[in-house]
């Protein structure tokens, strides 16, 4: 791989250390391209994951370990990930992107690839910002130790809703899935795990309306009765309930972008705006699916038409 120059400047910036920018920067370390990752977390949001058994050569492993072999190889290419947040990107008047970080640093280069992935939808409802901390978690991995023998609920449908209230079964004393809808979204073995599972209660068209308590949460408000009750006593609360592109610094560029607000890409990650990809759940591609191995995908691709564009610009 290309060295990078001491004035910071490259051939490629990746924005996201997930596993779109990390497959990126291995297919760019093989494809020769000078470049810098730059994200919050390296591995993202799948270390949050318990277990993942859908990615290739691996039976089950979990998100945390899965990320260290993804930083590793990296890494062994001889790439630099730098752990920081990217709060601008500017393309100047001779066509070079700057990227500005939280830590007041520039770096610049020919082209961009975004890989940043999503957040966490919030509930937005009465008591969530409150108890968060007490009660309230958006990560079921981080905080699950604490509710060990304890009732607790997760809310949503989606398979990481799924992999949350089955990793908490594990530990809690109780656990309520709580859906709007009548069935779950779920991959069809996880919905026969939590079937099975005699410590999980599922609670289908249903929605949490409040949350209540005194220094840390004590119950939720259901909108619809539950064995009599609207009222269910609980220790806390893990929201699933999707997510949302991460744009805190996107917003600027002029991107287009899905009614959903998820970048546009083409076959080949390219944007509407020229010298910028992006790749992963920030995006609109591989059919919505959203999985890690789409993600490593998208970051592939991108990463090959960078390189060929890369030839066409001077250096």
């Amino acid at each position: 791989m290309k060295k990078a120059t001491e004035d910071k400047n490259y051939d490629l910036i990746i924005i996201g250390a997930g596993p779109a920018g990390l497959t990126g920067s291995i297919y760019a370390s093989r494809y020769g391209l000078s470049h810098l990752v730059i994200g919050i977390l390296s591995g993202g949001t799948m270390t949050e994951a318990h277990k993942i058994e859908n990615f290739p050569s691996q039976i089950e492993i979990s998100g945390l370990d899965l990320a260290k072999k993804m930083e590793a190889q990296v890494r062994a290419l001889g790439a630099r990930i730098k752990l920081d947040k990217v709060v601008d990107v500017k393309k100047l008047a001779d066509g070079i992107f700057r990227t500005k970080t939280r830590t007041n640093q520039n770096f610049f280069s020919k082209a961009i690839l975004l890989a940043p992935g999503t957040r966490r939808r919030k509930l937005n409802i009465p008591g969530q910002d409150r108890f968060l901390g007490r009660g309230v978690s958006y990560c079921a991995t981080c905080d699950g130790p604490f509710f060990k023998d304890k009732v607790v609920a997760v809310i949503g449908g989606s398979d990481a809703a799924a992999m949350s209230t089955l990793y908490l079964a594990t530990l809690a004393k109780k656990v309520y899935l709580i859906y709007r809808k009548d069935r779950l979204r779920a991959e069809e073995m996880r919905k026969k795990e939590i079937g099975k599972n005699k410590k999980i209660t599922v609670l289908y068209n249903n929605n949490v309306k409040k949350l209540e308590g005194k220094d840390f949460l004590g119950k939720i408000i259901l909108e619809r009765p539950y064995r009599g009750s609207n009222e269910l006593k609980l220790d806390g609360v893990f929201v699933e309930v999707g997510s949302v592109p991460s744009s805190v610094f996107i917003d600027n560029l002029g991107l287009a972008k899905d009614e959903s607000g998820y970048i546009k890409i083409d076959s080949n990650g390219a944007t509407n705006v020229k010298g910028i990809w992006a790749a992963g759940d920030i995006t609109n591609g591989s059919n919505g699916l959203r999985q890690i191995i789409t993600a490593c995908s998208e970051g592939a691709v991108a990463i090959q038409s960078i390189y060929n564009y890369r030839g066409r610009v001077a250096v």
